[in-house]
């Protein structure tokens, strides 16, 4: 059954974030109730589902306040122009923002760029709102404030799964699964699920991590839900952890990943680009599994970025992206123009 389309006269739990706090205060089921009647959409939109909001235009900025008519009517809003551009049938763009549920709060220099949540709900909601962009992935937390403002109407909601590898712990690839559980994904009615799979070869840790994760594959395709891993070989230099993006790294990371579980039939890939990008068609060729790109640290160069991820979505079973801290928190802070580029690629 194809979910119902948003309208514009959808009304928010909380107008505000001010009413937000109040509400998580003293109505803490007004999550829940929100949650169920959320307006579901397909993880994939075909060209028989695609859908546009017939509704006025909104403009809105990284500065704007997160209201009820910036959080909901902002999702739905197109331009005409916008409205007349056609949609990407089979692909994803969606927008990461996981990252502060495991401590990692920095972008770049900014050691605590992600850790104001108001402004961080105004980044997303405005990510949200443009065009093309599909849905969100985060922890429950950030989930359950953008469910009061109405921000996930007609989106795709994945839940970050496994934070428990907190970023620079000693413990940090023994990542247990303190975030949604797959009952908790069904009970909220969101679309899918995403863990993390570091592997260490010199750090036990990482098996536990492995079974865990292949438990959990199993148990998401019991509820038929997609569940999207994200798989590196690592290793600690000078005390602190590193991804290993070398072709032969990537490859065999996601030869693992591929293997995990009982059945692969809801598993979706998350991965990164390899140091040298001439190497993603031959990585890519490991697996059948649908993939999409993730964003990972970009720094000063997101036009650098861009020309590699346009490259990789060309390949056949790269089906979007997941981009997050890059999309968010720009140089130029034009979240906006960061993400309608973003778009463009797909």
């Amino acid at each position: 059954m194809t979910p119902a389309r948003p309208t514009a006269s959808a009304t928010p739990a909380a107008p505000s974030v001010r009413d937000l706090v109040r509400l998580r205060a003293e109505r803490p089921e007004a999550i829940a109730e929100a949650a169920a009647r959320r307006r579901r959409r397909p993880l994939l939109r075909t060209a028989g589902t695609a859908v546009t909001a017939d509704v006025a235009d909104t403009a809105v900025t990284a500065d704007t306040e997160v209201t009820a008519s910036t959080a909901v009517t902002a999702v739905a809003a197109e331009t005409a122009s916008d409205r007349a551009r056609p949609p990407h049938p089979g692909r994803l763009m969606v927008i990461a923002a996981d990252h502060p549920a495991r401590g990692a709060l920095a972008v770049g220099d900014r050691a605590l760029a992600m850790a104001n949540r108001f402004e961080l709900l105004q980044r997303l909601c405005l990510a949200l709102s443009r065009p093309g962009v599909d849905g969100v992935l985060a922890s429950a937390d950030v989930l359950d404030d953008l469910l009061l403002l109405g921000a996930l109407e007609d989106k795709v909601v994945m839940g970050s799964m496994n934070r428990g590898g907190l970023a620079g712990a000693a413990f940090e690839l023994d990542d247990r699964f303190t975030g949604h559980r797959p009952e908790d994904l069904v009970r909220h009615g969101f679309d899918a699920g995403k863990l993390l799979l570091r592997i260490d070869h010199d750090d036990p840790g990482s098996l536990d991590t492995l079974h865990a994760a292949a438990r959990t594959i199993d148990a998401m395709a019991a509820h038929r839900l997609p569940v999207f891993v994200e798989p590196f070989l690592c290793r600690r230099v000078d005390g602190r952890l590193r991804n290993d993006l070398g072709a032969a790294a990537v490859t065999t990371s996601i030869a693992i990943a591929s293997g995990l579980a009982g059945t692969s039939a809801y598993t979706w890939l998350k991965v990164p680009v390899t140091e040298d990008p001439d190497d993603m068609a031959q990585v890519m060729e490991t697996s059948t599994l649908p993939a999409v790109l993730l964003g990972g640290e970009v720094g000063d160069d997101l036009d650098g970025a861009y020309g590699k991820w346009r490259e990789a979505l060309r390949l056949p079973t790269v089906r979007g992206l997941v981009v997050g801290r890059s999309l968010l928190y720009p140089v130029d802070g034009d979240v906006a123009g960061a993400v309608d580029t973003a778009v463009s690629l797909l």
